[in-house]
């Protein structure tokens, strides 16, 4: 399968926080090595999506539970796929700015009911615990992180990650959140902090979680990836603005648009 210029962002939870039920499931996963790494993960996860979709959204097929793993079987921090219900989401969104009858044609009437009741489930088995976004970062996940919790590898194949316990990344949106609201009040941006602000409340006290430069590590030289500071670049812009200092937040912010833009580019000369 070819790269997927993508980021990821995820959340592992203790096995404590699923159901008895998946909770036996994750364990024997986790016991049999079936875990499938984050360099192999989203190939696998499109293969076993288009042949389970066949030629059509005609229907909203059982997708196989795989997940990634964090730990020993003793101690494991699992990322459920959720393929099933990221599926549905993608069917409803594929209807979204289209006119009725092409959106039918696209996705049935009859899977769109479905899908939605999908969506709508809460419970441990449905729940999303991986964002994905294509050609570039959210600037909001950068929050969530500290310039310390970087973990990075060079060589034949390239890795950028962070991770960092679910308390400290739910500390720090909530105070990015403040500082937003009160320099710029309630703006796109704020509202997308808010909203993952309220996804990381849906987990485990006890989770970590991850994000997970992916495949733009293929966009981007050695030395660009030794040199990235975009979350260190987001909390000086967030000191700023809680200091009412606007050339620095300004200033942090254009480093960071410059930077990311240059990647998103690349997306209209592949």
């Amino acid at each position: 399968m070819p790269t997927q210029f993508a980021a990821y962002l995820r959340v592992y939870e203790p096995l404590t926080a699923f159901a008895p039920e998946r909770q036996r499931f994750w364990r024997r996963y986790v016991a049999e090595g079936k875990a499938i790494g984050p360099s192999d993960g989203p190939g696998r996860q499109r293969t076993v999506v288009m042949e389970a979709l066949g030629a059509g959204w005609s229907r909203l097929p059982e997708l196989p539970d795989e997940a990634y793993v964090l730990g020993t079987e003793d101690a494991a921090l699992v990322c459920p796929w959720n393929l099933r219900k990221r599926v549905a989401q993608a069917a409803l969104q594929a209807r979204d700015g289209v006119p009725q009858v092409l959106a039918d044609a696209f996705v049935p009437p009859a899977l769109v009911g479905l899908a939605q009741h999908v969506v709508a489930s809460v419970n441990d088995e449905e729940r999303v615990h991986e964002q994905v976004a294509t050609w570039g970062v959210p600037l909001r996940w950068f929050v969530l992180f500290a310039m310390s919790e970087r973990d990075m590898v060079i060589g034949e194949q390239k890795v950028l990650r962070y991770r960092v316990e679910i308390g400290k990344a739910r500390q720090r949106v909530h105070k990015g959140l403040r500082i937003l609201r009160r320099s710029l009040g309630d703006v796109p941006i704020t509202d997308s902090l808010r909203e993952t602000a309220r996804w990381l409340e849906g987990f485990h006290p006890g989770s970590v979680v991850e994000l997970d430069y992916g495949g733009l590590t293929d966009l981007l030289s050695d030395q660009a990836l030794k040199d990235d500071d975009s979350v260190e670049l987001v909390a000086t812009g967030l000191a700023g603005l809680s200091q009412d200092d606007g050339a620095a937040a300004t200033a942090a912010y254009e480093r960071l648009v410059q930077r990311w833009r240059a990647i998103q580019l690349l997306e209209r000369s592949n």
